[in-house]
């Protein structure tokens, strides 16, 4: 066995430590980072700057190998990456940055996984900005171990049934707890609005939150806890999955709950626009659930069963403080008569940016298909 078969995923990170602890001059590094044309991945590239960009507008416009990501021809394969949005970098430290961006395919058009671009244009419909919409995203996620097993189950076979994960604490019921700890200060540190986290149903899979965000803040800083999950991830050589259903059978599945409000919401009597909102919402679900994960439904489709607290999909439901609902009305909301809703059909796999996107058309433009 050679010594890099030896070596564990956290010894690299030790090791690596040392080099990170070089002084880099003026010098910057700024990670760019996108989504690839699965709509789910993640893609990412460094290159140096001569000192610190004072505003998005300073970083320049980069480029890349598009058919090597699913998002162009071979013949034509260069992919512009244009900066949106930049985040301190937990991994790196000091003045290094990491940049989110969009994605543009040679005539300057957005590539099909671009979701962002339509998104923000909505958000900045004049409309739109005076409702002031704010989201807040719970995240769910399984870790695996390499070998694409739960981490902490049984190889081969099964823990015990459901019940004592959800939010548990000890060796026999959470399963990567520092991975969680790492992800959350990471996201501190680099300027996230990461609100919480904990552990879910089944075991092996964990939950955090965002938000609220307004507008098109939500997919920004959503898309960029997810790249840090990753990497902080990879430093403890386990795999990340969004897969909705990762697990057949009796297991819960993975969501990734929308709470939204308006301005009008928030205000007292807002339970009546909240009310409208939950109206427009059940006239549109079709839309919604095509909207709501990255293969228009056919992921969600796995979740949506109707059982292990999920509506089904083919059917729109609404209730107060019901986890079996398309649509929950928190019951602290209901008693005050103002807040938010809960909409639980987005899968875990989703683009925040086109769950955020279609909410805004349907609820405060009024969009119907």
């Amino acid at each position: 066995m050679s010594l890099h078969d030896k070596r564990t995923a956290t010894d690299k990170v030790s090791v690596l430590d040392k080099y990170h602890k070089l002084d880099q001059g003026d010098r910057i590094q700024a990670l760019y980072i996108w989504v690839d044309g699965t709509g789910e991945g993640i893609r990412c590239k460094t290159r140096t700057l001569d000192k610190l960009p004072e505003s998005i507008d300073d970083l320049p416009i980069w480029n890349f190998d598009g058919s090597s990501t699913g998002q162009a021809e071979g013949f034509n394969s260069d992919v512009y990456l244009h900066p949106v949005s930049t985040f301190k970098d937990p991994f790196r430290g000091g003045e290094n940055i990491l940049v989110l961006c969009e994605t543009y395919k040679y005539n300057h058009k957005p590539t099909n996984t671009n979701h962002r671009k339509s998104c923000f244009e909505v958000m900045e419909n004049d409309k739109v900005k005076k409702s002031i919409p704010w989201f807040g995203i719970e995240q769910e996620y399984t870790l695996l171990d390499v070998d694409g097993h739960p981490l902490g189950w049984p190889k081969g076979g099964f823990p015990g049934p459901q019940g004592p994960y959800y939010c548990g604490v000890g060796t026999n019921k959470v399963f990567g707890r520092e991975i969680v700890e790492a992800h959350y200060r990471a996201c501190l540190y680099a300027g996230i609005k990461i609100a919480g986290t904990n552990a879910e149903v089944m075991p092996a899979q964990w939950e955090y939150q965002v938000g609220p965000c307004e507008g098109i803040e939500m997919g920004d800083h959503l898309w960029m806890s997810r790249y840090i999950l990753h990497r902080v991830a990879e430093d403890f050589g386990v795999v990340v999955t969004f897969d909705p259903k990762p697990m057949p059978g009796d297991w819960n599945g993975a969501g990734a709950h929308c709470n939204y409000s308006t301005l009008e919401m928030r205000n007292e009597g807002g339970m009546k626009d909240i009310y409208e909102a939950i109206k427009k919402l059940e006239e549109n679900h079709d839309y919604h659930i095509k909207k709501y994960d990255p293969n228009q439904g056919r992921d969600n489709a796995r979740r949506l069963t109707g059982r292990n607290e999920t509506s089904s999909i083919n059917e729109f439901s609404h209730g107060v403080a019901n986890r079996g609902a398309s649509v929950r009305i928190p019951r602290q909301c209901a008693e005050d008569g103002k807040g938010y809703l809960e909409d639980r059909r987005p899968s875990s796999n989703c683009d925040p940016y086109s769950v955020t996107e279609a909410i805004v058309r349907t609820t405060i433009l009024n969009h119907t298909e």
